[in-house]
């Protein structure tokens, strides 16, 4: 099986709520095209190394996925 890793980051302005849907709505797209969820880290609000659409935090969230390769899935 294949592991990959992605780190995103999230808009500040977000509730805890909306937050939690986004991320939820990241990974059952994940999952409905076949990915493994493996591990799942909150890294909560940091600071950006730069600001982004004049943004100067974000919630960081890391995901690990595995997914099976053609082979493997057959």
């Amino acid at each position: 099986m294949n592991q990959y890793e992605t780190v995103f980051i999230l808009t500040p302005v977000l509730s805890d709520v909306q937050m939690k849907e986004a991320v939820e709505k990241f990974k059952s797209i994940l999952t409905a095209e076949g990915a493994e969820i493996v591990n799942e880290e909150n890294w909560g609000l940091k600071k950006l190394a730069y600001p982004i659409q004049k943004k100067s935090t974000g919630f960081y969230q890391l995901i690990e996925i595995g997914r099976a390769s053609c082979r493997e899935r057959v």
